[in-house]
């Protein structure tokens, strides 16, 4: 993939750099919020080679799969800094649930490669130590569980961090605010029995706590922001920040912490108590569905409940178990259709994501294989049912937040149950030898339809080309095809879906390329390019991707006409050597009406 390329073509099809109001990635996607949604391509972006998925809602992702931290990295080079003050707009109105989710992704995603390290890290040394050869009262052991403990214990500072940075206020001054609740002498006071003010404040330790932090960061965000507004210049840089801690922390010591620890105390108990009156249906359940989770972003969601749970409880029990059932099913059915497949783009599109699938990165396969082919989602939701119910049945747990698949297996160990690592191996094997039976018996090569049906570009009677008063076209030098005398408003739409391969500047013609190769001139008149582009407004640009009925070209028939110029449109495929092309014997046609088909010759 030529990373520089792929990046180039993502900043033209948002909109350009300045229309980057903030921008991060996650393990597959770019991340982009944007100051006009509008102004994005994404059929355009779709068509990218590297790109293997587009979702809009409050962000702009784009899914590119494994290499996506290159991407980024050349797209970091290409915007540089991101103005903070960029506020985004819209003429569409979100729905607060997507609001409401991108906080949390933009506020839980960045924690995961510190949190996931952190596991894998610790499910090493307890996977050595069950072993026998690393003990655990050793010091190599104890320094690095502390090593793999810290992204955890400072759970509440990362956390200040990443909200800080979504609200787009100082993310220093936060993490200060939360880690005053971190500091030893506090936490001693909060045994002791601390009493400000005249007030008790309960005592929690709030080492791996995540909601305290958020609420924290939420009242310091609205205290930055007001006190920055009416404070004068010369004092700013420390009257703000010394304010909003001296308010936001006593209110967090008497409100916010105890709101927020207790709301995390109830977020566990609730999912406790659905998994243990539902048990492996749970499990069974999420699992069939987070084909269409992953796929519309919304597995996102589970990021706030796993990682307050890891902190928590120091293990989880739904979410990773059930990834791991889909994770594996995505790789077996990608791998069964690289086995059978004889479409070699199809294959090494399937054999790359099946890999990805095996280690957990399942967007690849997810957009690449399973989403474009019914037997192969059909395939993936019934092996992640039934390897989901048996790894719930058998009660496996995690104790690493991070992807599930081959090389973070260890992420299962548990020194106090040591089949836990045996039954996750077991579903493992499950989820893809059935994904990938299904799949081979199931999938079946489609026909590919080599014929394309062009609708007329403009409404009008049907003129034989060799009847257009231009020598040029009507002896046909140009090539192959129709010509049309427009009767209504001078609109030329695209008759297929293809690629913008010319836009003349004069506007008066335009080339397009649809997806079998045929190159094809639209030309609005006869010597109009001596209008100089009056009377004609381009609607679409070089190199870009058009659906059929999209408008191309508009101009004014009438006045084309008083210049005393022909407006019959002609529509001719240049490269009509190659094609079989079939003209309609019609006399009249709107835009609604098939005016050619075309074929490949031999074909």
């Amino acid at each position: 993939m030529n990373y520089k390329k792929v990046a180039e073509d993502v900043l033209k099809h948002i909109g350009g750099k300045e229309n980057i109001s903030h921008f991060e990635h996650c393990s597959t996607r770019l991340r982009f919020t944007l100051v006009n949604n509008d102004k994005v391509n994404i059929s355009a972006l779709e068509s990218i080679d590297g790109v293997v998925g587009v979702r809009q809602n409050v962000q702009t992702q784009i899914i590119i799969g494994n290499e996506v931290n290159e991407v980024y990295e050349e797209v970091r080079k290409l915007v540089g800094e991101v103005s903070a003050s960029t506020t985004p707009i819209s003429n569409k109105k979100v729905p607060w649930t997507s609001v409401f989710l991108d906080f949390l992704v933009g506020v839980f995603q960045p924690l995961v490669p510190a949190i996931a390290g952190g596991g894998v890290l610790k499910s090493i040394l307890l996977l050595l130590n069950l072993c026998g050869i690393l003990p655990k009262d050793s010091t190599a052991f104890v320094v690095f569980n502390q090593i793999g403990d810290a992204p955890l214990y400072f759970l509440p500072l990362l956390v200040a961090v990443s909200t800080a940075k979504k609200l787009k206020v100082n993310e220093l001054v936060a993490a200060s605010a939360v880690g005053v609740l971190l500091l030893p002498a506090v936490t001693k006071l909060l045994t002791e029995g601390l009493v400000l003010f005249g007030l008790s404040v309960q005592n929690i330790a709030y080492a791996y706590q995540v909601f305290p932090a958020i609420l924290t960061v939420l009242l310091y965000a609205v205290l930055e922001k007001q006190l920055t507004k009416y404070t004068p210049k010369p004092i700013r840089i420390f009257f703000v920040p010394m304010m909003s801690l001296a308010i936001t922390v006593p209110i967090t010591l008497f409100i916010l912490g105890p709101l927020g620890f207790n709301f995390g105390q109830l977020f566990s108990t609730v999912i406790l108590f659905l998994f243990r009156h539902l048990g492996w249906v749970a499990t069974a359940l999420l699992a069939s569905v987070l084909p269409f989770m992953v796929a519309t972003g919304m597995h996102k969601a589970m990021l706030p409940y796993a990682i307050a749970t890891m902190g928590e409880l120091h293990k989880e029990i739904l979410y990773l178990p059930a990834s791991l059932a889909h994770n594996i099913s995505e790789s077996g059915a990608s791998f069964a259709v690289a086995l059978k497949t004889k479409d070699e783009k199809l294959r090494a599109t399937a054999m790359s994501s099946g890999i990805s699938a095996l280690f957990g990165i399942t967007e690849p396969a997810l957009y690449g294989v399973t989403l474009q082919h019914k037997a192969v989602l059909y395939s993936v939701v019934l092996s992640s049912l039934i390897s989901g119910a048996f790894i719930g049945i058998v009660a496996v747990e995690a104790f690493a937040l991070v992807g599930p698949g081959l090389a973070s297996m260890t992420m299962f160990t548990n020194p106090a149950n040591p089949m836990n690592l045996v039954w996750a191996f077991v579903g493992f094997v499950l989820a893809f030898v059935i994904a990938f039976v299904a799949t081979f018996i199931q999938y079946k090569e489609q026909e590919k339809d080599t014929t394309i049906r062009y609708i007329s570009p403009v409404e009008g009677n049907i003129v034989p080309l060799e009847q257009v008063n231009d020598d040029v076209f009507s002896s046909k030098l140009v090539g192959e095809g129709i010509a049309i005398e427009p009767t209504s408003d001078g609109v030329l739409v695209s008759p297929f879906t293809g690629t913008v391969e010319v836009v003349y500047e004069t506007g008066h013609a335009v080339m397009l390329k649809d997806t079998l190769g045929a190159e094809v001139l639209f030309h609005i008149g006869i010597d109009t390019v001596k209008l100089n582009g009056m009377y004609f407004t381009k609607h679409v640009e070089n190199g870009a991707i058009v659906n059929k009925g999209d408008v191309l070209v508009t101009f004014d028939v009438e006045k084309i006409k008083q210049e005393g110029y022909d407006p019959t449109v002609m529509m001719i495929v240049t490269n009509h050597q190659h094609y079989n092309i079939h003209l309609s014997a019609q006399t009249h046609t709107t835009t609604k009406d098939i005016l050619l088909t075309i074929d490949k010759k031999g074909e």
